[in-house]
């Protein structure tokens, strides 16, 4: 095995004691040591690689500069990668290390998770879901941690949640400024329904009623969370009667949007000539890559998981608990899939 290099081997090497060479790399020298050894110890260090010992530092201080960070699944899903990224950047950016433990959604292995962390005295924990929902806080997670795309059923723990009635409200008034006036949501059908479910549909009855269209029910169809589900959901709204058929699909997700463009094709219908179509999460290798490129709200991964590790060390205000979980906005990405309804459209003339 490697010897580690420690702070004796920089003292011999720079002729100095160790006693000199600690309070020099730990930034306690002040006036008492000749900026000329200061130099000389910080490059004799850099040249025999010297690095300090993170956890004897972390008995002194009490503080390991470390971060637990426990998901369900999302290091398995391509579309919550920036949620990782950004969060790793926010603790780098304030002189921490992330470490990263992906459950499963096994509750065993969230305990030996937690508790494996707990022992290396890592300084915070944020607690990640995968999709936006209410969860019972383990029992085990420290007071102060953060929960990031969920919200406690009980406990006074900050949370950040992505605004889905709000991004639901900017994708249908997309539709409505655009001209339409019968507009199907395509939602999910999981038993039970996603928290996400409600609020979108919620934000969508908001603009009908606000432009005062009275909601058809048989325009909101359920379809399983993937392309068959939703052109299987989008095709039993196409077939209903031309003064029934609605103009326009807000579909929950992107992969529901995409079976909703076949539906549309198998029925004789272009995207957005005949039919227009906004989906949700603005999913990688999906949302743009569609013919023509899907309109969509994007979810706000980066954004939630810098928040959730900037509250945890402090460097963002903490909300109080009579605030609740933090809404953060879901912006809208104009693309190609949106134009005016069929009978507003000028003879011969498409949309580019």
């Amino acid at each position: 095995m490697t010897r580690r290099i420690g702070i004796k081997d920089v003292a011999r090497e720079a002729g100095v004691s160790a006693a000199t060479v600690s309070l020099v790399l730990n930034d306690r020298s002040s006036h008492r040591i000749p900026a000329v050894t200061q130099e000389r110890v910080r490059r004799v260090a850099a040249e025999i690689g010297y690095a300090p010992n993170t956890l004897a530092r972390g008995l002194r201080t009490r503080q390991t500069r470390t971060i637990g960070f426990v998901s369900d699944r999302i290091a398995t899903t391509p579309y919550a990668v920036r949620m990782i990224e950004a969060a790793q950047d926010a603790a780098r950016a304030n002189g921490h290390l992330l470490f990263l433990v992906n459950t499963g959604g096994d509750p065993e292995l969230e305990r030996e998770a937690i508790a494996t962390l707990q022992a290396q005295q890592v300084d915070g924990f944020v607690y990640a879901c995968m999709w936006h929902r209410a969860v019972d806080v383990p029992p085990t997670l420290p007071t102060g941690s953060v929960l990031l795309d969920a919200r406690p059923v009980e406990g006074d723990f900050p949370a950040v949640v992505p605004d889905d009635r709000g991004g639901a409200v900017a994708a249908v008034q997309e539709l409505v400024d655009a001209g339409h006036t019968r507009i199907a949501y395509v939602d999910i059908d999981e038993d039970p329904a996603p928290l996400a479910s409600g609020l979108r549909l919620a934000g969508y009855l908001e603009v009908l009623e606000r432009a005062g269209i009275t909601p058809d029910p048989a325009l909101h169809v359920r379809g399983e969370s993937d392309a068959a589900g939703g052109r299987e959901a989008a095709s039993r709204v196409l077939e209903l009667p031309a003064d029934r058929r609605p103009t326009a699909l807000f579909c929950f997700n992107d992969r529901i949007a995409m079976g909703a463009y076949a539906a549309a094709r198998h029925h004789g219908m272009e995207i957005p000539t005949d039919l227009s179509v906004v989906g949700y999460d603005d999913q990688q290798l999906i949302a743009a890559e569609l013919d023509p490129p899907l309109t969509t709200v994007a979810l706000p991964h980066a954004e939630m998981g810098r928040w959730a590790v900037e509250v945890l060390l402090g460097a963002r205000d903490r909300p109080s608990a009579e605030e609740g979980p933090v809404l953060m906005p879901c912006p809208l990405i104009r693309r190609d899939s949106v134009g005016p309804p069929p009978t507003r459209q000028q003879p011969g003339r498409r949309r580019a």
